[in-house]
This record gives structure tokens, C-alpha cells and sequence, in this order.
């Protein structure tokens, strides 16, 4: 249903537009020419910003319309896997100028070690904010703030158990083919302390360098970084390196095209939480 729905919402972006259109309801109905103005609204709003892809883990400052589906295989420090369908993304869309909202399709997780375990993740949104940006005319930068909320839905064995909230700042400049996106976050649990048993409160940073080489292919270069200071992990930190190639955006048809990307992260400091994180990641943008 989910994959029938990315579709249906692909079908309707199919629809032709231009950025200087102004479709208009004869009924002067506000709410139909809301929807009428959908596509050329955020053709404009987006044409206000830099074009870069969005990349494997950060989660980038542009604003996007996109249905994305990942699936990990992660390897935890303890040599124990899990594998996620789904990984919590979903579908992003611009409701309008400058708003992004992504509502997450929690992630099917399959712990592979005795006794196995099955069961759905918590569900996850996101809000952005688009502060100010300048397309590749126009300094070709952004800056953007979020808000993250997850909440704790997901199955036993596989939620966290309580409210989390990120509030983040993310930020991008680009040089030609060359681009850096990076965020800063920090996640705080919903009742304001953390059990000794729980991982803890976390500031998060994720920095990603881009490289678009011949038109639809963006190798890059993750660091993504994580300190504790409180709970179960209190005072540890972990930086993982995460090479990738993104590949994108391909159009289909009319507005509709495909991403996809490929990526594996890696530990670079002692006591990580994780051995190996493998991700694949599609995208069906709009």
C-alpha cells in the first residue's frame, strides 16, 4: 500500500507545470486553488535554492517532495544484526513557502541473533524550516532549521519507550560540482531525564562532501558523529565515516524520477555502538 500510494502521488506530479504558471480556480475557492497552485508553488519554492542530491544519512537543508524508502543491515558492536525495512522514511512534501513536513513510515527491524525478534520502530516527523538559501546564481547556499519528533509506537523490543524531540540547524554551501551539507542536533527525551538503563540524551552532527560527477552521479563522504552525556551511554561518543555514491535525480516523467544511493558506515572511534552499517537507499522525488 505504501509503494501503491508513492506511486499515485508520482502520477499526479506528472502532471506538466512551469514555475511562472498561475492556475487559478473560476470559483475563486481558496482551498481548490490551494491544491490547483500545488505543483507550480513548490516549483518556485524550490528554484530558490541550491539543486544538490539528498544524501545517504544527513538529512539535507533543501526542501524536498519525495517519497523515500531505505532498508539497513547493521552489524552492532556485540557482532548482532539487524535488519530494517523501511528505516523510518516516508514521504516529504512542501506544504508551503518555506515549510517542509516529513511524515516517517516506521521501519520493519528483524534482530537476527537467539531468540529473534520481530517488530515496527517507532513512528517519526519532521518540520523544516528554510531560514534563507540562494540558488547556483545566488551564492548557491541554505540554511534551514528542523524539528524532529518521535514517538513511541513501535512494538515491544523495538521502541524507545518515550517521547524523543531534535531540534537541529543544517546548513549548506556549494563551489561549482562541490558541496557540503551538515547538521547539528540534539535529541532530548520527552520526560526530561533518562533511566540508567536507556541510551541517553544525544548531541548528533552529521557533515557529508559531494562531488556530482557526469550529471547523475554524486559520490560523497560522510561523518557522522554522536556524544552522550547522559544515560547508559553517558560520556561516550562515536564518529562513523560513511562512503557513498548517490545517483540521481533521473527523470521518469514529468516531474517524477528516481534516486537511488548505496553507502556503508563505519566506525573510526573506539567503544562505537555499531561494527557496520550497510544502507541502500531509493527515492522517488516529485
Amino acid at each position: 500500500m505504501v509503494l501503491l500510494a508513492a506511486w499515485l502521488l508520482g502520477a499526479l506530479a506528472a502532471v506538466p507545470c512551469r514555475a511562472d504558471d498561475s492556475p487559478t480556480d473560476a470559483s475563486g475557492n481558496p482551498i481548490v486553488n490551494y491544491f490547483v497552485n500545488w505543483f507550480p508553488r513548490v516549483t518556485q519554492i524550490q528554484s530558490e535554492q541550491p539543486h544538490w542530491v539528498t544524501p545517504l544519512v544527513t538529512v539535507t537543508p533543501r526542501l524536498e517532495e519525495e517519497y523515500r524508502y531505505d532498508q539497513s543491515w547493521t552489524t552492532k558492536a556485540n557482532h548482532a544484526s539487524v535488519d530494517n525495512y523501511g528505516s523510518n522514511k516516508g514521504l516529504e512534501f512542501i506544504p508551503f513557502d518555506p515549510v517542509e513536513i516529513i511524515i516517517g513510515v516506521p521501519g520493519y527491524e528483524q534482530q537476527n541473533r537467539s531468540p529473534r525478534q520481530f517488530g515496527w520502530a517507532d513512528e517519526t516527523f519532521l518540520v523544516k524550516y528554510r531560514i534563507l538559501s540562494g540558488n547556483e546564481e545566488n551564492g548557491d547556499y541554505i540554511l534551514t532549521a528542523f524539528m524532529g519528533l518521535s514517538v513511541p509506537s513501535g512494538s515491544s523490543g523495538f521502541t524507545s519507550g518515550n517521547y524523543e524531540y531534535t531540534p537541529t540547524i543544517a546548513a549548506g554551501k556549494g563551489w561549482g560540482n562541490f558541496d557540503i551539507q551538515s547538521t547539528l542536533g540534539f535529541t532530548v527525551w520527552g520526560n526530561g531525564f533518562v533511566h540508567s538503563d536507556d541510551p541517553g540524551n544525544a548531541l548528533v552532527s552529521n557533515t557529508t562532501f559531494q562531488y556530482r560527477v557526469a550529471k547523475y552521479f554524486w559520490p560523497e563522504v560522510e561523518a557522522n558523529y554522536t556524544y552522550w552525556p547522559s544515560g547508559a551511554n553517558e560520556g561516550r561518543n562515536q564518529l562513523l565515516i560513511t562512503p557513498a555514491l548517490m545517483i540521481g535525480r533521473i527523470p521518469i516523467s514529468g516531474r517524477v524520477g528516481v534516486t537511488f544511493g548505496l553507502g556503508c558506515e563505519f566506525p573510526v572511534t573506539d567503544h562505537a555502538t555499531i561494527h557496520r552499517n550497510v544502507i541502500l537507499s531509493a527515492r522517488i522525488p516529485f
